[in-house]
This record gives structure tokens, sequence and C-alpha cells, in this order.
């Protein structure tokens, strides 16, 4: 595997490789030239001439000698140039150091070539998709909605007047290259019944301790009180929110640097969201949490309306190759971030390919019985159908659904009421043990395909191809 990862085309290592091996063959012919003219007078009697025939192996036959001279020094200029390049760069390591060393410079060369990418949503769809892209891309950017008010975030947001932090530490956890123990620690959720209450938790997803690992019991038990049902990863962004002097983006920044994002996870906006839903009886909702569990909905939007988004994002969005728009909950974690003022013109004049990776399942309550189309004709309504030039949808259906599990697979149904042209794109996309969530690998391998496709190349702004077409 790592002779593999050596040999990759584009890592940047074997053409000076190749440049100081044929230095050193020139510089072997150039001493053997000087020898060559030293010995040429000399006596073959003479006992110099007898240790540079010893040297060399002139008792050998000229094909063995050849043979064995040029084995040797390939694999002496191999190890020496390994352990050389491992004595200049360890001490400044700052990987995990089980990870070999030329797994970072695959990352930090190979995967830097890759295509910029932008993921807006949240929730675990988005986490999910991160997971898979950082293995074809380090370029990558997650605009994450923050409009949650339920569990540790909600409690967080309602004491220190911050947004919600949950979907950024899982998508920060999700990027980060830190040890494998930094992201159960993260995610580790303090036991307790504090503010992660069954009535704000998603039905089916296991808490962050059992996640993680980690006992949900024992001496600990007595933080119920205060710290019963946060994460430390939120108590973690709160901190350095509050360190930075209530500047929420660059809490997030900092959290960014210290572990070592693979790419960047930024809010869509730095202000505090609340979410509204109006029924298709007529009657309203208000708060993402409650939301999330309510069936018949037919518009959502976020207050206050005036909020702007951050800079971070539109950046990101205005140098984006490809944009993906999902998974993740349609209306409390897709859409609270497409409805930011400025988010949806940014997406449109960015010229980047947009991919709508629409969910495996439905989920009970916001989209129980929702198709494929149905989906989009969602979008279509919160003015954002027009967006995706491809639709990825799953096509297989014999995944496990998992005890408890009360949503379905979402039908394909196509197209929508008023398609706009998005091209659909049918694929193996679903985790086979577990038919609520994408296969992490399968969802980022479609997506690569879709940007190849492409050609590699920026498409023209979606707002210039609808005047064309219009």
């Amino acid at each position: 595997m790592n002779l593999r990862r050596w040999l990759t085309i584009g890592i940047g290592v074997k053409r000076w490789l190749l440049l100081a091996f044929i230095g050193l063959v020139i510089l072997a012919l150039g001493i053997a030239q000087m020898i060559r003219n030293v010995t040429a007078g000399l006596d073959p009697a003479d006992p110099i001439m007898g240790l540079v025939n010893l040297l060399t192996f002139q008792f050998l036959p000229y094909q063995a000698r050849g043979i064995l001279l040029g084995v040797a020094g390939v694999l002496l200029f191999v190890l020496g140039s390994y352990r050389l390049v491992r004595a200049l760069v360890d001490p400044f390591a700052l990987w995990d150091r089980d990870q070999p060393m030329v797994e970072v410079i695959y990352q930090k060369r190979f995967l830097a070539r890759g295509p910029k990418i932008v993921a807006i949503g949240g929730g675990t769809g988005l986490s999910t998709l991160l997971r898979g892209l950082k293995e074809h891309t380090s370029n990558l950017t997650a605009v994450v909605t923050v409009a949650d008010d339920g569990g540790s975030s909600g409690v967080l947001r309602a004491e220190l007047g911050i947004p919600a932090v949950g979907d950024i530490r899982n998508c920060i956890v999700a990027l980060a290259d830190s040890e494998p123990l930094m992201a159960r620690l993260l995610q580790y959720r303090f036991p307790g019944t504090g503010p992660a209450t069954a009535s704000t938790a998603e039905p089916d997803k296991p808490s962050a301790a059992d996640a993680a690992g980690m006992p949900v019991d024992g001496p600990f038990a007595a933080a119920e009180a205060g710290l019963g049902g946060h994460a430390v990863g939120n108590l973690l962004l709160a901190a350095l929110v509050q360190i930075e002097k209530g500047d929420f983006e660059q809490g997030v920044r900092e959290m960014n640097r210290v572990l070592a994002v693979r790419g960047s996870v930024v809010p869509a906006t730095g202000t505090v969201l609340t979410m509204h839903a109006r029924l298709e009886d007529g009657s309203e909702v208000v708060g993402q949490s409650r939301i999330a569990h309510t069936a018949g909905i037919e518009r959502v939007w976020v207050t206050p309306g005036d909020v702007r988004p951050t800079e971070d994002a539109l950046r990101a969005i205005a140098d984006a190759d490809v944009i993906v728009l999902g998974p993740g909950s349609l209306y409390t974690s897709l859409l609270p971030a497409l409805l930011v003022p400025g988010i949806r013109e940014a997406i449109a004049a960015s010229g980047a390919l947009v991919v709508f990776a629409c969910n495996v399942a439905t989920q009970a309550g916001e989209t129980s019985g929702y198709d494929l189309a149905d989906h989009l004709d969602a979008l279509a309504l919160h003015e954002v159908a027009h967006l995706p030039d491809v639709v990825l949808a799953n096509n297989r259906f014999d995944a496990v659904g998992g005890e408890g599990w009360t949503g379905e697979a979402v039908r394909l149904r196509w197209p929508p009421k008023g398609h706009t042209g998005a091209r659909l794109v049918l694929d193996d996309l679903v985790d086979r043990a577990n038919a609520r969530r994408h296969d992490p690998e399968r969802l980022a391998v479609s997506i690569m395909r879709a940007w190849d496709r492409e050609g590699g190349r920026r498409r023209r702004p979606a707002s210039a191809r609808a005047e064309r077409s219009a």
C-alpha cells in the first residue's frame, strides 16, 4: 500500500528522486573514470591494483558484477533517501505518528489538486458526505446551517446567544485529520438528562456517546445537573467563540485550525436563526426541533430576514468548481442554509457544477411519504430548484432499515412539476447496512464522476444560463 502511494502520479516525489538518482549515476561514472585513469599505468601485480580489483568485485563474472552493484546501489539510494527525508521532516511533524509519511504527502500534494467542492447543508447527511469527499480532494468547504434550537446546541444558544454549534462540530470531526481518540473526545456527550432530551433528539440517531463507544453511566452521572447532554466539541467551540470576544465566525476558524481540518467548515451565517414553518392546514410551527417532527410542511423560512451570510461562505461559493446541496434533512438542514439571503444568489452566479444529492430515505415527520419529485418540488417552492445541474438519486432498495426505523426508501418518481432541466443520475448510493444513510465513498465517487463528465471545468453561471434559455 505504501509503495503504491509513493508511485502515485502527481505526488511530486518521484521526479526529484529520479533526478537525484541520475546525479548519483553521473557521479559514479565520473569516479569510475578517475579510477581508470589513475590505475591505467599500474602493474597488475601492484598491491594497489589488487585492492581496486577487490573493491570493484573483479573476481566475479562481468554480468553478475553489474547486477549486484546495480541492485545494491538502488537499494542503498532508496533507503538513504527515505531516512534523509524522515530525519528532516520528523522534527516538524504535526500528524499522527502511526500514519505513514507517504499518506501525509499524498494528502497534501495529490489531494490538493482536486476540485474545489462546497457542500451546503447540515445534520448527519452533510458529515457523511464530507467523510467520502475528503478522500478525493482536500479543497473542501462545508457551509453549515446554524438554525438548530434543540439539545446541547439549543441550550448554548439560549445561554450564550451564539448560533447552533452541533452540526458544525459534526462536520469538523468528519474533516479533521486528528487522532481517533480526539474525534471520540469531541463527540463524547456527558451523561444525564440535560439538554439532549428525548423530545429534541432524532429518534433514529444514536447519541454521540454511543457513536463514540463511551460509557453513559458511572461516576460521571453527577454531571447531570450542569453538563448532562452537552457534547465536548460543542463546549470547546462555544469557549473559542467566547475567547474571540463573541466573534462566532472567528471561533469556528480557530476550531478548524486547532483540529487540522482537511478543508474548512464555515457557518452559513454568524447570526442566531429561528426557523418557521407553515403547514398545509394553515397553522405555523416555530423552532427547528419541532419542525423536524412535523408532517404536512408547506413552506419554511428563517428570521431575522435581513441576516448576512459569512464572508467565508460567499468566498468559497464564488471559487467553487462543484457545489453539492445535501444530503440531509430537507426542511431543517438544507433549506435553512439556502434561505440565508445571498446564498442562493451566490450559487447562481458561481459558475460551479451544482449537484443536488437527494436523500436515500424519507424522514419521519418532515418528509414522510416524499418521493424524488416531491423533494424537487419542495426546492421549487423555495426558489431553489433552478440551481442544480445534476440530481443524484439512489437506485438500490435492498439495504437494511434497522430496528425502529419508520421511514422508507425514496421512490424514483420523475420528473417533478416545472422541471428545470437538471440531469437525473441514478446510482447505487445507499449504505447497505443502514437504509437511511448514504454510503460516504459511493456518494463521493458519484459526485466525482459527475465532475469528470463535465470535463473538469467550470460552467457558465446559472443566472446566465437561465437568461439564455428564456
